[in-house]
């Protein structure tokens, strides 16, 4: 009944698909799936379709909407929405560093392979030479550890002690490069994808107070609030305190109106949603270049008027002479 009423808008509304809501249509066709279609089968062929019973499972699934209800669980879906947005960006950095890693883990490998040959050195520090370089997979790991652990010096103070000092060089680039600045570019990079979905968090948020306020708003139920309507709902304090919080005086109601209206008297979803967000806060740079070239417009359009009734007038004059 709910997709019959709300169509399209049932999936997708607000420019934002609605995962629920498709769930929850999910869960209603695999529901007739197993009631009817499953049931014939079974009465028909005395067939044993246990296995795709399971499909009751996604029952399981619409207690999922419980994190979108409540606004306690608001942080857990910024984080999952951060992870899930951030995929992509966390494959990739990982391939990079993967790459670095292994390309350095090679070089220190071929590099130490000399020491542990000669056999110079005790038995103990060529054990350790080969247990963490001796071979490419060993250095790898090695690399791995001393990258994400934090621990990079006991990795490293026994090359530099006991083979060479070139070693230090090697690794203070290593470090510099990778473990300080690599990393910490990749920090940045989710911290601003988990601002961006916090910022977005809020403004689907802030869409569903505006669509919930428009519906309490229009007592008709004709998807268009008059300014009877408006101003009736402009009188509640909840609904004053919160356009307040927008940005939008309810002080003058009528001219609120006007000023969200677009000449026709009413206010549609659309015109209440754009009009709210375009006046909320200060007004941008971009929003006065617009007003600027609207007023130029009208300027031209009424020099255009002025002179074609400059021309009328002269016509008429000509006439009258004659």
């Amino acid at each position: 009944a709910r997709v019959y009423v709300a169509r399209w808008a049932y999936f997708y509304y607000l420019n934002a698909w609605q995962w629920f809501n498709m769930m929850d249509a999910g869960v209603v066709v695999f529901s007739l799936i197993e009631t009817y279609i499953l049931g014939l089968l079974v009465s028909a062929h005395k067939s044993n379709l246990n296995i795709l019973r399971a499909l009751r499972f996604f029952r399981c699934l619409r207690a999922l909407r419980i994190f979108r209800t409540f606004e306690i669980f608001s942080q857990l879906r910024v984080l999952v929405a951060t992870v899930a947005g951030s995929f992509f960006a966390l494959f990739w950095s990982m391939c990079l560093l993967f790459v670095t890693m292994l390309i350095s883990s090679i070089l220190v490998c071929e590099m130490v392979i000399p020491y542990i040959e000669e056999g110079k050195h005790s038995p103990e520090t060529i054990e350790w030479m080969f247990m963490y370089y001796g071979t490419a997979g060993r250095s790898l790991w090695t690399h791995f550890m001393l990258t994400f652990s934090g621990g990079w010096p006991q990795y490293v103070n026994p090359l530099v002690e006991e083979a060479s000092v070139a070693f230090a060089f090697f690794f203070a680039f290593y470090v510099s490069t990778v473990i300080f600045a690599m990393t910490r570019i990749i920090t940045a990079l989710f911290l601003k994808e988990t601002l961006q979905a916090v910022a977005e968090d809020a403004e689907n948020a802030a869409k569903r107070k505006l669509a919930n306020l428009f519906v309490a708003a229009d007592a008709s139920g004709d998807g268009r609030i008059s300014l009877e309507e408006f101003i009736n709902i402009t009188t509640q304090a909840k609904v004053r305190s919160y356009l307040s919080t927008l940005g939008l005086e309810t002080d003058n109601p009528k001219q609120l109106f006007k000023m969200l209206d677009d000449g026709d008297g009413g206010i549609t979803i659309d015109e209440f949603m754009t009009g709210a967000s375009k006046m909320k806060g200060t007004a941008k740079a971009q929003d006065m270049k617009f007003m600027i070239n609207d007023v130029r417009r009208l300027e031209k359009a009424l020099a255009s008027i002025r002179e074609e009734i400059k021309s009328s007038g002269g016509h008429s004059a000509t006439s009258n002479e004659v």
